[in-house]
């Protein structure tokens, strides 16, 4: 069994906080991707919108899109209203052949107010999540349909962020809602990842591994920081840099037959953690992690 290694550019520029790395050039960010040994990427804001000029941008450094987030609205929209949102995106990450569509329902999310503490999210009231996980289903079918499935973004500052909220979103839809498994997100939501992996293996297809600083997690919880302040405050790591066991994380993942992308996908202030450095740790992280679990790399 074999799985691939990528990266995602928010260690070098991020999209949310333009003060983070915002004058650094694409260029940068593919070239110290590719030389710390990743073989894809995931869109940024950075990117081009246009698949022959994304596959100019990467090729010449041996990398291929891997998949690009989408902030869905699922919440306050119909599926035809979405689908229309995310046409130009879908028919781009399908154009650059990605195997995935990464959709985190972002309707009410504070993860981007930087004046709102994490811990005051959105819930989803109960009278909202039958039509919600109908509506979610509907949209699932009809990418996978089109040729670019679903992987579901559980994130800090959403209405799903703990594993209660995945389990009830899984269980209420089918299968063509794939899970994006994201060790950070779970850590941080004082979830284990361990248990969330155990329980949905089946159903996980992208993975992204980021770490937690566990004082740094103490310290967002006892002053109440948003979400963004977190991350600038370092509460995000490269894996092998913080206190999750990967080996035991990605153990059921590997034991159902994995075959996607592993993301090593760590958002932190680059002007604190040098984005080559940290890449070229997590990656070593990674590649001594997959070893241990007897997965081959492509």
């Amino acid at each position: 069994m074999a799985v691939r290694l990528g990266t995602n550019p928010i260690a070098w520029t991020n999209d949310d906080m333009p003060e983070l790395g915002g004058s650094t050039p694409l260029e940068t960010c593919l070239q110290e991707a590719a030389e710390a040994g990743f073989k894809g990427i995931e869109k940024g804001g950075k990117f081009p919108s246009d698949a022959a000029a994304m596959h100019a941008a990467l090729a010449p450094h041996g990398l291929v899109l891997v998949s690009g987030w989408y902030s869905g609205s699922l919440r306050t929209r119909s599926v035809e209203e979405e689908i229309a949102a995310m046409r130009e995106h879908f028919e781009l990450l399908k154009a650059c052949g990605c195997p995935v569509l990464i959709f985190a329902e972002t309707a009410g999310t504070v993860q981007g107010k930087r004046d709102v503490p994490v811990a005051d999210r959105p819930i989803m009231g109960e009278a909202e999540w039958p039509g919600y996980l109908e509506r979610l289903g509907r949209l699932a079918d009809w990418m996978a349909a089109n040729g670019v499935p679903m992987a579901f973004h559980h994130h800090m500052g959403t209405v799903i962020e703990k594993a209660a909220e995945i389990d009830r979103l899984l269980e209420g839809t089918p299968d063509t809602v794939g899970l994006l498994y994201d060790t950070g997100h779970l850590r941080f939501a004082g979830e284990d990842p361990a248990a969330v992996a155990r329980k949905w293996a089946r159903r996980i297809n992208h993975v992204h591994t980021k770490d937690v600083r566990p004082d740094v997690l103490a310290r967002v919880h006892a002053e109440r920081l948003s979400f963004l302040d977190a991350v600038v405050a370092g509460v995000f790591t490269v894996p092998g840099d913080g206190c999750i066991d990967f080996v035991a994380a990605l153990r059921p993942v590997a034991e159902a037959g994995y075959r996607g992308w592993v993301i090593c996908e760590a958002e932190q202030d680059p002007a604190k953690a040098h984005p080559l450095t940290y890449a070229r740790k997590g990656y070593a992280s990674l590649v001594a992690t997959v070893t241990k679990l007897g997965l081959d790399l492509a």
